[in-house]
């Protein structure tokens, strides 16, 4: 019986490019390392804005078994019934006020076993900023200990913030208490995927996919509009190659629910 488990954590998919080169490289990507599960972070997919039901679908057909969730998780209306759905592998940040559509876990189930996956929210996270939330910490602690007598394979929590002491702190915080804390929402991936002390994945940012020569996936030219002249525009996602391709593949011991590496993958489509 197989007693590891190769999983692949997406970062921000940004819009067209990102959602085309999930279509177009994610299978081979899933054969050339053995992955069995890949996760994806999918609050950007349409438009930047969220996950609308086309490209939800889209992403499973391609091969996303799961979809995480940020501060955009909510923006499109039609995919609330599957973010409430215990069933359908998408999920919106746990720690919103109680009363929010969604919800945020779920698991994976497969014939290795059950695959437990959060998404938290950080205090601050850009248009954000100011959003009621719950304490994460608070929130996951409770998470863990309602869930704790489940069979699982594996826990992934997925913490979506802009402070770098926030994402490095509740991966310190989770340590042998999950399989892997990964942090995103940058869109810019850091150079620190390790695996801590007690035996969880870790990295502070995972990056995206999507346009390379951008602003975070947004057109450049535009921010330098806002930045430089004042000018007041909205966001339109840059199209052109080469596009990028950031994950984390992790490897967890089934039996243990410990991480045994942490492997950043970088690629760059032209």
């Amino acid at each position: 019986m197989q007693n590891r488990a190769r999983f692949l954590y997406i970062g921000d998919i940004m819009g067209d490019p990102g959602l085309s080169l999930i279509e177009s490289q994610l299978r081979t990507i899933k054969k050339t390392h053995e992955i069995d599960f890949v996760i994806a972070q999918a609050e950007n997919v349409s438009d930047g804005r969220g996950c609308k039901l086309d490209d939800y679908n889209r992403l499973k057909k391609a091969g996303v078994d799961f979809c995480t969730g940020g501060n955009w998780s909510l923006w499109q209306k039609e995919i609330w019934p599957q973010l409430s759905d215990p069933k359908q592998p998408i999920i919106r940040p746990a720690n919103y006020p109680s009363g929010t559509p969604g919800l945020g876990w779920k698991y994976i189930n497969s014939v290795l076993g059950n695959v437990l996956v959060v998404s938290l929210l950080g205090k601050t996270v850009g248009r954000d900023s100011n959003a009621k939330l719950e304490n994460p910490l608070k929130i996951i602690d409770g998470i863990l200990d309602e869930q704790n007598d489940i069979p699982k394979i594996a826990t992934v929590v997925n913490f979506h913030g802009d402070y770098s002491s926030e994402k490095v702190v509740i991966g310190q915080y989770l340590n042998g208490r999950v399989s892997a804390v990964i942090g995103d929402h940058w869109h810019v991936p850091t150079a620190d995927a390790r695996i801590l002390s007690q035996g969880t994945a870790h990295i502070t940012d995972v990056g995206m996919v999507g346009a390379l020569n951008s602003s975070l996936g947004v057109k450049t030219s535009l921010i330098v509009q806002r930045w430089r002249d004042g000018v007041v525009n909205t966001n339109s996602l840059e199209q052109n190659k080469p596009w990028q391709f950031n994950g984390l593949i992790f490897e967890v011991d089934i039996d243990t629910g410990k991480a045994l590496s942490a492997i950043p993958l970088n690629l760059i489509f032209d």
